[in-house]
């Protein structure tokens, strides 16, 4: 901004010369005092600059909807989304989330920082802000294989440029609390370049907690109780209250919240799939559960606003005041949150949960052709036990965190016989650098029979993550994302099913529709093929091999003991 624009800018506020933009009459949400005032919104040059009795240029009349800031979603991963960019944007958008706090640690994971670089390039060319947080954990943890390794030397030079926002969640939470100089070194990186810290922290207390947040992690958005979401308010930490796919939380965390703490609060998806985009929304849908928990609509939409931005310090967002950014979106009440339009910069981009931008781009080599496997067999995947007990991974409905089970299991031949049972084999397959590397585990509660089902995303260093009860179907479906150069394979019945991610092995670059449609087929095989209600048939999967949840999982190097942070035998 220069003299000129200020100028300009006053002239306008004054009612000395006409705004670019005016909302006429509009009910807006003052988020100063979590109240809906009335008043015209005038723009100028992509600012709002008052707010009252103003003409403009082009004038828009909403009726009796209100205005609320964009949408911001303070903690997500769009690769979660399996969509590019761009097509992620064309469904978020339209529903008014204007901005996202995004952490690319899952292509970063894969691809090194050419993936973050992409999705900074590609999100460039629509009208949704991404501010990029630099991933903390490259692996995410030392247990396994990824594509990439970002020391913390590599971490102080990237926070120091242009292209991150701040410093992803740092996962290794452990590390952090025992005062590790590698995992405290990225910690100290975002403090001398001034940049936020997000916070990745379940079941955290006591000094354990407090070692972490004098760290420097601003957020935590794994909060598993109220009891714990109000210990780390009580730290200083925001807690970012999570409706995910798969982490269903804010309900159970609603209670946390009353009118004393509630700026606090700020609300996240963290990992939402494309075919729940398209048909709940994104902050939308987030905003109605938040009111259906019991949290009144102003205070919600607070929440994924100023406190968000504040959170963040998103200088110019979250609030319709005089010198803020003119991104706001019209929705029908703050009960619904029906989103009519949706302005970026004072320009329309979406009306009527349809976009009004498109945006294709083409894909870098960096992202391309990510499978590298050593070719595998049946054999492969069998199992030797020493005894007749075994450490078995128990999958819950409706939470990513499992069990660490003690099962009784039959062998016969030098392999574990799993007929009759409610047990699968679950294998994680280096893709990499065809290492050969293969986890081998047992896994009870997903429910499949007669076939495998397999991916290549498996957080978060996204090797190939497969489950069945078929040696050779589980070869089948190694061979098909092989093929598909990654994505989502079933085998049941004969029959070969797929969905690509060509994209790292992790997004597709088809149109939203196109993958929503192809991802419906394959889910809905999944069910037939038996996988339980409750459980998602990929996205489950796609977890197991997460080592910084607990209970129970599974890396390419072998079974993790999250609890114990160390690798445990299969034998009990």
């Amino acid at each position: 901004m220069d003299i000129r624009s200020m100028k300009r800018a006053a002239d306008v506020a004054a009612g000395r010369c006409k705004a670019d933009l005016v909302i006429k009459r509009a009910n807006y949400l003052d988020v100063f005092s979590a109240e809906v005032r009335r008043g015209d919104i005038a723009v100028c040059d992509g600012r709002i600059a008052g707010i009252g009795d103003y003409s403009g240029e082009t004038e828009c009349d909403f009726g009796d909807c209100v205005v609320v800031p964009g949408l911001i979603d303070a903690h997500m991963h769009i690769e979660s989304t399996q969509l590019s960019p761009e097509s992620f944007a064309s469904l978020a958008v339209p529903r008014g989330t204007t901005l996202v706090v995004a952490d690319p640690h899952e292509i970063v994971n894969v691809c090194g920082i050419e993936g973050a670089r992409h999705i900074a390039r590609a999100a460039a060319r629509t009208p949704l802000q991404v501010k990029l947080m630099l991933p903390s954990c490259v692996p995410a943890t030392p247990f396994e294989t990824s594509g990439a390794v970002l020391t913390a030397e590599d971490t102080a030079k990237l926070l120091r440029s242009k292209t991150f926002f701040g410093l992803g969640e740092m996962m290794n939470y452990p590390a952090v609390a025992a005062g590790d100089d590698e995992a405290l070194g990225k910690m100290l990186a975002a403090r001398l370049a001034d940049k936020p810290a997000d916070g990745h922290a379940p079941a955290m207390s006591g000094s354990q907690l407090n070692a972490y947040v004098v760290s420097g992690a601003r957020t935590d958005h794994e909060c598993a109780t109220a009891e714990e979401a109000l210990e780390k308010l009580s730290l200083g930490m925001y807690v970012l209250l999570r409706e995910g796919s798969a982490s269903h939380d804010l309900a159970n965390l609603s209670g946390a919240v009353n009118e004393r703490n509630f700026r606090r609060f700020a609300l996240c998806t963290d990992d939402r799939h494309a075919d729940d985009l398209a048909e709940e929304g994104h902050m939308d849908h987030v905003l109605r559960t938040a009111v259906k928990s019991g949290i009144r609509g102003e205070i919600a939409a607070l929440m994924c606003t100023l406190n968000a931005a504040e959170c963040y310090g998103l200088k110019g967002k979250g609030a319709i005041a005089p010198g803020c950014d003119a991104d706001f979106a019209v929705f029908s009440d703050l009960k619904d949150f029906n989103c009519r339009a949706v302005f970026v910069g004072g320009k329309k981009v979406a009306e009527d949960g349809r976009p009004l931008f498109s945006a294709r781009g083409g894909l870098p080599r960096a992202v391309k052709n990510t499978v590298h496997v050593r070719p595998v067999s049946a054999d492969d995947f069998t199992i030797k036990l020493t005894g007749s007990r075994a450490r078995v991974i128990g999958i819950q409905r409706d939470t990513l965190v499992t069990r660490s089970l003690i099962e009784e299991v039959e062998s016969r031949g030098g392999d574990v016989l799993l007929e009759g049972t409610d047990l699968l084999r679950l294998a994680v397959v280096e893709r990499h650098f065809a290492s050969g590397n293969i986890g081998l585990g047992l896994v009870k509660g997903y429910g499949l029979k007669d076939g495998a089902a397999a991916t290549t995303v498996a957080h978060d260093s996204h090797n190939m993550i497969i489950i069945g009860d078929d040696r050779q179907a589980m070869a089948q479906a190694a061979e098909e994302l092989v093929r598909i150069g990654g994505g989502m394979a079933l085998v049941h019945g004969g029959r070969v099913m797929s969905v690509p991610l060509d994209i790292a092995g992790l997004m597709s670059s088809a149109r939203a529709e196109v993958h929503i449609a192809r991802l419906k087929k394959l889910q809905a095989a999944a069910r037939a093929a038996g996988v339980k209600e409750g459980v998602e048939p990929f996205m489950t999967l796609s977890f197991l091999a997460l080592a910084v949840i607990p209970e129970l999982r599974l890396t390419d190097r072998g079974l993790f003991d999250v609890a114990s942070f160390g690798f445990t035998d299969i034998n009990a």
